[in-house]
C-alpha cells in the first residue's frame, strides 16, 4: 500500500465513521473501485485508531467527568451515565468476538453491503421523521444506553453504520438529533479501543510502514472535522440527505454487480 492510498483510505474512514453512511462499507468498496488489493480487516481496525484519537480530542472532557464520578461511585448523573456506557458497550464487544470470522469474510460481500446501506438508510430516515426529539443526554437511563448498545451490534455488518444505527436507536427513543449523536460518539470510544487492542497483534507487521501511520493520521484529522461538522449540521438539518446518499450508493453497487 502506498502512502497516497493510505491517506485516501484514512480520509474515507475519518468521514464515514462519524457520518451515518458506514465506514466499513466504504473501506470494503474503495479498493474494489480503485483496483487496489483489499487492505484487510486488521488495517481497517488500525484506521479506527485514528478516529478513536478524534473522539478523544472532541470528547475527553465528557469521558473524564464520566470516569471520575463512575470510579468513585459518586451519586451523580455522570456516574449513572458511566455505568450505562459500560453496560451498553458489552453487547457489541461480545458479538464482535463471536462473529469475528464472518466479519472478515461473509459480511464483506458487496451485495450484502448494498442491502444494508439501503435498508438501514431508510430506517434512519424513518426514525428521524417520527422521533419525538425532546430528550437530552442527561435523561439517558441504563435501559436507553443498553438498547442503543444492542443496536450497535448490528454495525458489525458493513453497510449498517455504527453511528447510523446508534443514532437511529437514539432518535427512536426520543432523543434530539444532537443528543443522539453525542450518545453515539460516547459509546464509540470504548468499543473502538477494545477492537483496536484485540487486533493490535495483527497490525504489528505494519508498524514500520509510513503508509500505516499516514492512514491513521488522515483518519484522525478528518474525523475531528467530521464530528464538529456533523454536530453543527444536526442542529440545523435532519438525516434525509444521508438516507438519500445511502440508497443511491446501494443502487450504484447493485447496478455494477449486475454488469
Amino acid at each position: 500500500m502506498t502512502v497516497a492510498q493510505a491517506v485516501i483510505l484514512g480520509t474515507i474512514q475519518g468521514l464515514a465513521e462519524f457520518l451515518p453512511i458506514s465506514s466499513s462499507a466504504h473501506l470494503v468498496l474503495a479498493p474494489r473501485l480503485f483496483g487496489w488489493a483489499d487492505q484487510g480487516l486488521a488495517y481497517d481496525v488500525a484506521l479506527h485508531m485514528g478516529t478513536l484519537a478524534a473522539l478523544i480530542a472532541c470528547f475527553w472532557r465528557d469521558w473524564w467527568s464520566l470516569a471520575k464520578d463512575g470510579l468513585r461511585r459518586a451519586d451523580t448523573e455522570s456516574r449513572r451515565l458511566f455505568d450505562a456506557m459500560v453496560v451498553g458497550t458489552l453487547p457489541a464487544g461480545v458479538a464482535g468476538l463471536i462473529l469475528e470470522h464472518r466479519i472478515e469474510t461473509v459480511f464483506r460481500d458487496p451485495a450484502r453491503i448494498a442491502v444494508a446501506l439501503a435498508a438501514f438508510g431508510v430506517l434512519l430516515w424513518w426514525a428521524d421523521r417520527t422521533g419525538r426529539k425532546e430528550r437530552g443526554v442527561g435523561s439517558a437511563s441504563l435501559k436507553d444506553v443498553l438498547l442503543i448498545g444492542l443496536a450497535q451490534t448490528l454495525a458489525l455488518v458493513p453497510g449498517v453504520s455504527r453511528s447510523g444505527i446508534t443514532m437511529t436507536a437514539g432518535l427512536g427513543l426520543g432523543f434530539d438529533r444532537v443528543s443522539a449523536a453525542r450518545l453515539s460518539f460516547l459509546l464509540a470510544m470504548p468499543i473502538t479501543a477494545a477492537a483496536g487492542l484485540h487486533k493490535a497483534k495483527d497490525a504489528l507487521p505494519l508498524l514500520g510502514e509510513p503508509a500505516f501511520w499516514a492512514g491513521i493520521a488522515a483518519s484522525g484529522l478528518v474525523g475531528i472535522a467530521a464530528i464538529r461538522g456533523l454536530l453543527k449540521l444536526l442542529g440545523e438539518r435532519g438525516m434525509g440527505s444521508f438516507a438519500v446518499y445511502r440508497v443511491g450508493l446501494a443502487a450504484v453497487i447493485l447496478l455494477l454487480l449486475g454488469r
